[in-house]
């Protein structure tokens, strides 16, 4: 089938060779020449036939918002617009009325992945009304590991940019518990090979995972993480999961602690959050900062 692409960065661009490899047709779009096929929205559009579906990997927010407005002016009732970035769902529900009045169908997908995405498949979480899904589906499976898991039709519009909040609450506090641990084991004189044990985990144990895998290469890297500064940014999604727990009355203390852990990275230089910084480029390929 044939898809247009807004937004080619990272995550953006290794999805269209994805795609295309498993023989679809993508248009892309970027407001980087360099990466583009198109020169426009409006020139996206026109290449593609209808009925369309235009897949929106831009940042959450204003970027979205401006995106979805416009592609609102330029499509035509029966196509589908699919919002795979990191939108907060109560964003999805507005954008699926905005369009629902022209006749043009929303989806929302959670992609997880990061920069392994291209050779591993993408995990996917989407919502949206049963037959907008089915327009998408061969694009759902053209991006999805292979194999029967990896992705689910979560619910309703919203519920795949919820499902990927929650995931992404569970990761803070995964890769939190990890760094203290890490922390705690290079603080005792008495143990002299902090990475060996960390690798030691891999094999046998109840806490072997990807993270661990990456807390490992990361320590491969650098042993004691002494290039990177403790400093560990948060893209929103914990603090959405923590104020839909507060709204649900859902006690959150792991997910909570870890997210101020965050906050407290930016006033000291945190060992702890050398580690998080760490996996977050090891997973996600997200800027690290230096140690001057």
């Amino acid at each position: 089938m044939e898809l247009g692409l807004v937004g080619l960065g990272k995550m953006g661009g290794n999805m269209r060779e994805r795609i295309r490899r498993a023989g679809h047709t993508v248009i892309g779009y970027d407001r980087n020449p360099d990466l583009a096929d198109v020169n426009s929205l409006q020139g996206l559009v026109d290449k593609l036939k209808g009925p369309r579906v235009v897949w929106v990997m831009v940042p959450a927010g204003a970027a979205t918002q401006s995106t979805i407005d416009e592609l609102a002016e330029l499509l035509s009732p029966g196509d589908i617009v699919v919002d795979g970035g990191n939108s907060r769902w109560t964003d999805d529900e507005k954008h699926a009325e905005e369009l629902k009045a022209k006749g043009i169908g929303f989806v929302d997908c959670g992609v997880s992945g990061g920069v392994w995405g291209l050779e591993n498949g993408y995990a996917l979480m989407y919502g949206g009304e049963k037959d907008d899904v089915a327009k998408v589906q061969p694009i759902f499976d053209a991006l999805k590991p292979e194999g029967d898991f990896g992705a689910v039709h979560a619910g309703k519009v919203g519920a795949g940019h919820f499902a990927k909040m929650v995931h992404n609450g569970i990761e803070y506090a995964m890769m939190q518990a990890f760094a203290e641990g890490w922390e705690l084991l290079e603080k005792v004189d008495s143990v002299t090979d902090v990475r060996e044990i960390f690798r030691s985990w891999q094999e046998g144990t109840v806490i072997r995972s990807w993270l661990l895998d990456l807390a490992v290469n990361a320590l491969d890297d650098d042993e004691h993480l002494e290039k990177l500064r403790g400093f560990a940014a948060d893209s929103g999604e914990g603090r959405w999961t923590v104020e839909a727990a507060i709204d649900n009355a859902v006690p959150l203390p792991a997910i909570t602690a870890s997210l101020f852990a965050r906050f407290g990275s930016r006033q000291d230089d945190s060992p702890q959050m050398k580690m998080i910084a760490a996996l977050r480029n090891q997973f996600g390929g997200h800027a690290v900062e230096s140690k001057k």
